[in-house]
Formats: C-alpha cells, structure tokens, sequence
C-alpha cells in the first residue's frame, strides 16, 4: 500500500492525467447522451447547449500547456538569469543558500520540488492532475485550466438543473398530491420531487448532484489560487508564511534562543502589476530572446 501511494503522489507519473480525461470524457459522454438530446426537444437555445463543449475545448488546451510547459526549471545555464529576478527577504529565502540536490545556488521564491526532482522558479506547487510543477512559466496557464474546468462544471450543472426544473413546470407534478406510508394525504415537496426525479431520471440527477459538487470545490480552489495572484504570493509561501505565524503563537513551544523572524511579503506591487508578472514573466522573454 505504501509503494502505490509512493508512486502516485512521489514519483512522475501519468495515473492522475488519465484518470482526469476518463472523468472529464464520462461526463461529457453523459451530457451529451441524455441532456443534450432532451433538451433539444424542448427548444433549449444551441448556444446554451454548445457552451460546454466549447468550454472543453478551450480546457484541453490549457490543460496540455499546463502538463507539457517548463514550469522554469533552473540549471547551470541560467541561474544567474534567476538569481537577479526576485529581491531576498532574509527571512523565507535568505541568500547564498545551495540546493543540496541540484548544487545550485536557491533564487528567491525557488523550491527544489522531490517528485520531478529539479528545482522550480518561483515555485508554487507540484499538481499530480497536470503530472508537472507550477512555476513561473507555466501559472497563467494553471489558473487559465481552472477557471475553464470550473466554468465548464458550472454550466454544465446550471443546464442539467435548468432541464429538470422545466421538465417539472411542464409536469405540474409540483402541484400534485400523495399518499405517505400512514396513508395520510401530502402536498409535493422538495425532497418529494428530488425522489421522483432521481427514480425517473437517476443518471441525470446523479451528473448534477456530481457537477455541482466539483463546482463548489474548484470555485473555492479557484477563488483560493486568484487570491494568491492578487497578492503575488505562491502555494509554497503562503504554506510557509502560515507555518512561521503558528511558530510565533505563544502557546507554541521552542527553545528559548529560537525567535521566528516575522515574515512579509515583499514581492506584491499593487493588482495589476502582480498579475502581468504571472501572465507575461519576464525571464520567459529573457529566455526566448536568447535563443
């Protein structure tokens, strides 16, 4: 068990890639299986019903930059290039420190990341569904996949949802009555009504119940990793950063000489500034200028 968890979260590999594509082909499959064809017959507007697709496409593109780009791995040739990007905070990157793996010297903001085994410029995380690092190169197209995949859930719940609700208006069975297990008479309801369309529609309500869900959670991934754009700060600092706030609580214990130094981010420059830095970085037009 050990050894499966090891290959799949610590070492490269394509198991979390597949696994998105199959989930993301299932959906789309059953989307266009049993919604697409239903709502047709009730007139929807193609427009509505295309969108998802088209959000798709638009998706597995970002998708693939996101697995295939340089996230900004750093070597011997352009460390120097590195080490002049980002001002040292003495505090979360100090400077003159070496990578004991690489043997190069750390830029500010540069991890050393265990599963691809390099280290990363500006380094924000290894995501195991792209099977690559987010870095320096390669966010604006991580955070461009999100809010694809999360727009694309999105609409896809907001059409599945819109269907069943006209299905119900059309079939009056909201105005309905029943008879409950004490054989008392009962006007329809809310949880009557998911029961009744669950038995007669179970692999639809079952694709809203599972879009909404990932809607949710990839909207508060979404809102998380914007947020941390905004402020021109990575996964990586903002786990540090709230790893040195808990060092400085009171009830936690250290030896007495240990005093954190208090850490701030330094690399914020206002909104846009952060942003154009994540969607145009500099060293990657260094780089291109060279070649």
């Amino acid at each position: 068990m050990l050894r499966v968890l090891h290959y799949l979260f610590h070492t490269r590999n394509y198991t979390f890639v597949i696994l998105h594509l199959i989930l993301q082909g299932m959906v789309y499959t059953e989307y266009t299986w049993e919604i697409f064809g239903l709502c047709q017959q009730l007139e929807f507007s193609l427009y509505y019903l295309f969108l998802p697709y088209l959000l798709l496409i638009v998706n597995l593109v970002f998708f693939t930059l996101s697995c295939v780009t340089d996230p900004g791995t750093i070597t011997k040739a352009n460390e120097l290039l590195f080490l002049q990007v980002y001002e040292f905070d003495e505090v979360m990157f100090p400077k003159n420190v070496r990578c004991p793996t690489c043997d190069l010297r750390k830029p500010a903001r540069s991890k050393h990341c265990s599963v691809c085994n390099r280290c990363v410029h500006r380094f924000d995380h290894h995501c195991v569904w792209v099977n690559n690092c987010v870095g320096a190169w390669n966010t604006r197209y991580f955070l461009s996949y999100l809010l694809t995949l999360t727009a694309s859930a999105a609409t896809m719940a907001v059409v599945s949802t819109v269907f069943l609700v006209r299905l119900v208006v059309m079939s009056d069975v909201y105005l309905q009555t029943y008879v409950d297990d004490l054989g008392h008479l009962q006007v329809v309801d809310t949880v009557f009504l998911v029961q009744y369309l669950f038995l007669t529609f179970p692999r639809i309500v079952f694709l809203v119940g599972f879009v909404v869900v990932l809607s949710f959670l990839l909207g508060g991934y979404l809102c998380f990793s914007l947020y941390l754009a905004a402020i021109n700060q990575t996964t990586n600092e903002w786990h540090k950063g709230s790893q040195a706030w808990c060092q400085r609580c009171p009830h936690t214990a250290r030896p007495p000489a240990a005093e954190p130094q208090a850490y701030r981010n330094i690399h914020s420059h206002g909104l846009w500034s952060n942003l154009r830095e994540i969607f145009l970085p500099a060293t990657a037009r260094y780089e291109r200028k060279k070649k």
